[in-house]
């Protein structure tokens, strides 16, 4: 009785090696195999994108050559535009920060101040520190924004 318990044991340990070994490899082989995205997930290359629409509606559409060259030049409008207006939105979002910091200020004690500038140049460092992480791409699907 005592061998076939021993038996049984060493079956089961046998069992639970294999299984692990199997595992420890399969996981290897999937982790391998797949390569990892170039970008992250929801954030493109805008020159691809744009290749792509403009692809897409010489297909479906059939535009001929000048239209699109024409169609390029609508896109890069549109870019430009788009780019002023988030300048834009940029300037006025700081105005209303400095508006913020300056009532802040007015409402604080002379001894405080020191103390609120010490604190919003850590906020800001952090803030600093938080954009190159971004742009290193350890973030995914983040964008850099101006606070």
């Amino acid at each position: 009785m005592a061998n076939t318990k021993l038996s049984a044991f060493f079956s089961l340990l046998l069992v639970f090696c294999s299984g692990a070994v199997v595992g420890v490899f399969g996981y290897r082989v999937y982790n391998t195999s797949i390569a990892p995205p170039a970008r992250p997930p929801g954030k493109q290359d805008p020159a691809e994108i744009r290749k792509q629409l403009i692809a897409e509606m010489t297909r479906e559409v059939r535009l001929d050559e000048l239209q699109v060259v024409q169609l390029g030049h609508i896109y890069d409008e549109t870019k430009e535009r788009f780019d002023e207006l988030t300048k834009k939105r940029n300037t006025e979002a700081r105005a209303i920060w400095d508006d913020q910091i300056q009532q802040i200020e007015k409402m604080l004690r002379p001894d405080q101040i020191p103390l609120y500038e010490k604190l919003r140049a850590r906020k800001e460092a952090e803030r600093e520190a938080e954009r190159k992480r971004r742009r290193k791409g350890s973030l995914p699907g983040d964008k850099d924004r101006k606070d």
